[in-house]
């Protein structure tokens, strides 16, 4: 069953995939924390505080706010979405270049993410169910 994106519901069954997968995962071997701020959220206040980390070695992404980010990324739902779950990077670039993704802290280091992230039959299997339960 979909749900809205970065709901709690969403999150829960967002970290139910990661789990079903995680032994076949990739390890993550780039280091980077960062808070998101999303904003214009079609549920709750309107706004979503939320997180990646993937000091662990996996892609962890929950909601509130880590203590010691290296960037805090804010955003608009849609923006966030897009680049979340379309995962087109080139559509995060340009987001990115329009002003729509604002960016506190290192800034490189989360650019530097992009392309760290490794990219394998596993992981587009993981993204294509995290397409199907989001609305």
């Amino acid at each position: 069953m979909p749900h809205p994106f970065l709901s709690p519901e969403w999150m829960e069954a967002a970290r139910a995939i990661r789990e079903k997968y995680r032994d076949h995962a990739p390890r993550v071997t780039f280091t980077v924390r960062f808070n998101q701020v999303v904003t214009g959220v079609p549920f709750g206040e309107g706004v979503v505080h939320s997180h990646m980390d993937t000091s662990s070695g996996e892609l962890v992404m929950d909601l509130g706010h880590l203590d010691k980010a290296d960037a805090t990324l804010t955003t608009d739902y849609a923006t966030a979405r897009m680049i979340f779950v379309e995962q087109d990077p080139q559509k995060a670039m340009e987001a990115f270049l329009t002003g729509k993704v604002k960016v506190e802290g290192d800034m490189l280091k989360l650019m530097a993410m992009q392309t760290a992230m490794p990219q394998t039959e596993m992981s587009l299997v993981v993204a294509a169910e995290i397409r199907e339960i989001t609305q």
